[in-house]
């Protein structure tokens, strides 16, 4: 595998890991109900682990309100025992048919509590994007053992990995900002 490969490898699966964070970030609520939030969320639909969106159709009627139409009415108390099990901290309400997230104003405590858990979820993407560096580092010294690369093409594209790595992680950095501000702005 030619340098230019592994790089490109690496390129592929550092934006993948960025998009994996993205999609994370997208499910820590903000202040406002977004359908996304319960995009984690699975229930046990007839003994199969299913995702939420896969059983019910999720609005949002109102700015701080989630609404849950299962579409078996049987899944409600599923879907209750999920939201409650999942790390959302939300109280369900439910009517036998339709289940309904209020989401109470986020105070200073929890702001903080999710700025810690978006640090969190940016820290395990930087690791994952230096797992990536690493691997292709391995891949150039695999070559130059085996006398297909330079000295200096195996040094080049080294250097070229590790600037690759540094706006990967310049990248997670301002998405996981991005997420903090959008966290602690009070409306």
């Amino acid at each position: 595998m030619p340098a230019t490969q592994i790089m490109e490898t690496a390129k592929t699966k550092m934006e993948k890991t960025k998009d994996v964070l993205r999609a994370d970030l997208m499910s820590i609520r903000a202040g406002r109900a977004n359908p996304q939030l319960l995009d984690r969320i699975t229930v046990d639909y007839y003994g199969t682990p299913t995702p939420l969106k896969n059983v019910a159709n999720i609005s949002a009627p109102e700015p701080r309100v989630l609404q849950i139409n299962p579409w078996d009415v049987k899944m409600v108390k599923d879907i209750c025992r999920a939201i409650q099990a999942s790390d959302l901290g939300l109280n369900p309400n439910t009517d036998g048919k339709v289940v309904r997230l209020v989401l109470p104003e986020l105070n200073e405590e929890r702001r903080r509590e999710l700025t810690k858990l978006v640090r969190k979820t940016a820290e395990e993407s930087k690791v994952a994007v230096r797992a990536i560096r690493r691997d292709a580092v391995e891949q150039v010294k695999k070559l130059k053992k085996n006398n297909e690369l330079t000295e200096d093409d195996q040094k080049r594209a080294e250097d070229d990995i590790q600037k690759l790595t540094d706006a990967a992680i310049k990248e997670v950095d301002k998405i996981s900002a991005d997420k903090e501000k959008e966290i602690m702005e009070v409306r």
